[in-house]
């Protein structure tokens, strides 16, 4: 593996769990919101904890975009997962009481799934630039599953709709990474050429509606819901996107294929606790 993009990835997990714990600290400070408000947005603008929270946020970012540089999606992603162990405790010691016994454990259960899946999997690198064709399936892919995670968000509430944006976040996160993947491998050798590359436009869009259901699923409940959808969905998906669009090799046969079956099967189960989290 490349020991490089692992260090820069745990950091940039690391800087993304105190910007989140930040963001949602402020986020749950303003009134209840319809599931997209982009007013939300300016509204969190007057707050300085959340403007604060743009710090390790951009920090972390830069830190994704290096590890991207050197190391496969389908490697890079999955260690921002590692963000949701500090992002709990974060939020517990900000609000200062002890985190749920139960939060930590669906946590665990879900990153020790990923932890497990990545050791059996032992992703490797492929192309730097997928095909037209491959950008438009994982268009559709992720968008058709976003809308509908909306639909249902729209119609529950608390950490049930925590848990629905969430989803969607970590879904549009993958294919921002995606994104990002591709403008970061342009960037060096053709920077100016980026100025007409849709790539970029694409990652300015998607980016932004990723941050707008991103706060909007940090006004209801505990941090843990929508966070632990956000770190385990936007992993996955990366995976998925780095084996399919990217051409990324993963060593998934005999026992570890067995292995990467068990990990999958937690991240699910920590997915699905996640959505009866107890609040604060």
């Amino acid at each position: 593996m490349n020991y490089l993009a692992i260090v820069l990835g745990v950091a940039s997990a690391a800087c993304f769990a105190l910007s989140s714990v930040l963001e949602q600290h402020a986020a749950k400070q303003e009134r209840p919101t319809r599931t997209i408000d982009p007013r939300l947005l300016i509204r969190l603008l007057h707050r300085p904890l959340w403007l604060f929270g743009w710090v390790p946020d951009g920090i972390g970012t830069v830190l994704q975009a290096l590890a991207l540089r050197f190391g496969p999606l389908a490697l890079v992603e999955p260690l921002l997962a590692s963000g949701l162990f500090m992002a709990v405790p974060l939020e517990a010691a900000l609000e200062r009481r002890r985190p749920h016994r139960r939060d930590m454990i669906l946590v665990v259960v879900g990153a020790v799934g990923l932890v497990a899946f990545l050791a059996a999997a032992n992703p490797r690198g492929g192309v730097t630039q997928p095909s037209l064709l491959a950008w438009i399936g994982v268009g559709i892919a992720i968008g058709s599953l976003a809308a509908l995670c909306l639909v249902i968000a729209w119609r529950t509430q608390n950490a049930t709709r925590g848990l629905m944006l969430g989803i969607a976040t970590g879904l549009l996160y993958a294919g921002a990474a995606a994104l990002l993947k591709t403008v970061t491998s342009k960037l060096p050798d053709h920077p100016l050429s980026l100025l007409t590359d849709w790539h970029l436009y694409a990652l300015i869009v998607v980016g932004g509606v990723a941050l707008t259901l991103n706060q909007n699923a940090f006004q209801g409940g505990p941090i843990a819901a929508p966070l632990t959808a956000i770190a385990l969905l936007d992993p996955f998906t990366s995976v998925l996107i780095g084996v399919t669009a990217f051409k990324e090799e993963l060593s998934l046969e005999g026992p570890r294929l067995f292995i990467g079956l068990l990990g999958v099967l937690a991240m699910t189960v920590g997915i699905w606790l996640a959505r009866r989290t107890r609040s604060n």
